[in-house]
């Protein structure tokens, strides 16, 4: 058959569903992300950077608590006191002294700086003495006038070869109420140094501490730079940052957009700034976008195949009831029309000839009246398999009326189509329609005719129609030329 009938373009179809589905879930999915990023990013600035820095905050004034506790028990030791009324006469007992407070609560120093003296005792001894124009004794002055009992300073230790410390320095006075000096324990950053890394590994955030210049002071294994103010995105909002004292800001960063947390820790004047890579958090978030679009597009295309492939089975079965005969298979007038349309425009392109066969069964109604409908029926579609087998490709059998057949064959002359004429009635006449009736015979007559270029093929098949008058008028079992076109 040339050419299969199309009721409806399936391609277009298909590709305007794949189309719909691709939209729906990358649309879908894009919300998704969305939805997910914004509430990530709202769980970074309302709850995990400030609860982070909370619990720091928190860590480092439970570890400040029992060295104070212990700083006060050495300003109002009697032993101290005594030691200082009586002239610091014994300085290994003061040593001594300083040693023990040292190994027993593990501390990373101890000392005690005289007034009167303006000695610096450590547990070694006299360290040196304090000097106001000294840089490095400022703190003993400021603690000298200060109004409270102690302060949480962080220093390096000249004891201890400048080692980064936390020290407590808490006033000493006498049993009278006068003060004599200043004394405490420091202890080493690494345990917040420590806590530090440990929430850094835990949360991915960049953690450390600040003076109030902008100097990164303490960080974990490393800060982004040794000052803020090196970082431009940063250091254009430093001061307003560290004026306020807290708060939640963002900045980009080598085009990364971060999130900063930052408190004020008055017991170390220091800043605390907790950093989220905004990036970094959302990357788990990226890479599900990505996976949900991966999985998105394959279930679009096995839906897309899935649909191809029914569509094409029932548009198949659609386009067969729509184009063919339900008794015979074979095609319909509606399906001629379609075809012999294409057929002709083929040949005003290439001229090649046409012939039409109008085929009639003899005597059907003697059929249909001495063995009934049904067997006339079984006799229909036995003629229009013996017509069916004897066509080539290209040519197509039409049911043209009750028991009439037409027959077009393509490239195929008047002569041609006669003999394929006469070769179609011999097959109907030796064929056996019905096998419960080996007595039942039928015979068809066939008129043929050969477009000619001018005429409609209404009219070409008219004038095979008159041909087939002629045979049946002549006694039918025949076949007939139809006369050339007026």
């Amino acid at each position: 058959m040339p050419g299969k009938l199309r009721l409806i373009d399936r391609r277009s179809l298909i590709l305007l569903l794949g189309l719909l589905l691709s939209v729906g879930f990358f649309a879908t999915t894009l919300f998704g992300y969305f939805v997910s990023r914004e509430a990530i990013r709202s769980a970074i600035i309302g709850q995990d950077l400030p609860l982070t820095a909370s619990n720091i905050y928190s860590e480092i004034q439970k570890d400040l608590v029992r060295p104070v506790l212990i700083s006060s028990t050495m300003a109002h030791d009697t032993f101290l006191r005594d030691w200082v009324l009586g002239g610091e006469r014994d300085v290994r007992a003061m040593a001594r002294y300083l040693q023990e407070v040292k190994i027993r609560h593990k501390a990373f120093s101890s000392f005690f700086v005289s007034e009167k003296s303006t000695n610096y005792y450590t547990g070694d001894g006299i360290l040196k003495q304090v000097s106001p124009s000294e840089p490095r004794d400022v703190w003993y002055y400021r603690v000298r006038k200060m109004s409270d009992d102690y302060e949480i300073n962080v220093d390096p230790d000249l004891a201890n070869r400048d080692a980064l410390t936390i020290f407590i320095n808490y006033r000493v006075f006498d049993f009278d109420n006068r003060y004599i000096g200043a004394t405490g324990i420091g202890l080493t950053v690494d345990s917040v140094r420590r806590l530090i890394r440990e929430y850094q590994a835990r949360f991915k955030r960049t953690i450390y501490f600040t003076d109030a210049s902008g100097r990164v002071v303490l960080q974990g294994d490393q800060a982004p730079v040794s000052n803020l103010r090196q970082r431009p995105g940063l250091a254009v909002q430093l001061d307003a940052i560290l004026k306020q004292g807290g708060g939640m800001y963002q900045f980009v960063d080598e085009g990364d957009n971060h999130i900063l947390n930052v408190n004020y820790l008055p017991e170390l004047q220091w800043y605390l700034f907790v950093e989220q890579n905004e990036d970094v958090a959302l990357a788990g978030v990226r890479q599900t976008l990505y996976i949900n679009l991966v999985i998105s597009l394959l279930v679009t295309l096995i839906v897309t195949w899935l649909c191809y492939i029914t569509l094409g089975h029932y548009q198949s079965r659609i386009e067969k009831m729509a184009s063919t005969d339900k008794l015979t298979g074979l095609l319909n007038r509606h399906a001629f029309g379609i075809l012999i349309d294409k057929l002709i425009a083929s040949y005003r392109r290439n001229p090649r000839p046409i012939s039409f066969l109008i085929a009639d069964i003899d005597h059907f109604k003697a059929v249909n009246d001495g063995y009934g409908h049904r067997v006339g029926d079984r006799v229909l579609v036995q003629v229009a398999a013996a017509l069916r087998a004897q066509l080539r490709e290209a040519d197509f059998a039409v049911r043209w009326g009750g028991e009439e057949f037409l027959l077009v064959l393509a490239g195929c002359t008047a002569e041609e189509a006669h003999s394929v004429a006469e070769k179609l009635r011999q097959a109907v006449a030796e064929s056996i329609p019905c096998a419960e009736w080996q007595e039942l015979r039928v015979t068809i007559s066939i008129g043929v005719s050969e477009f000619d270029g001018e005429e409609t093929p209404d009219q070409a098949i008219g004038r095979a129609d008159n041909a087939l008058y002629v045979v049946k008028q002549g006694g039918r079992n025949g076949v007939a030329m139809a006369a050339a076109s007026a």
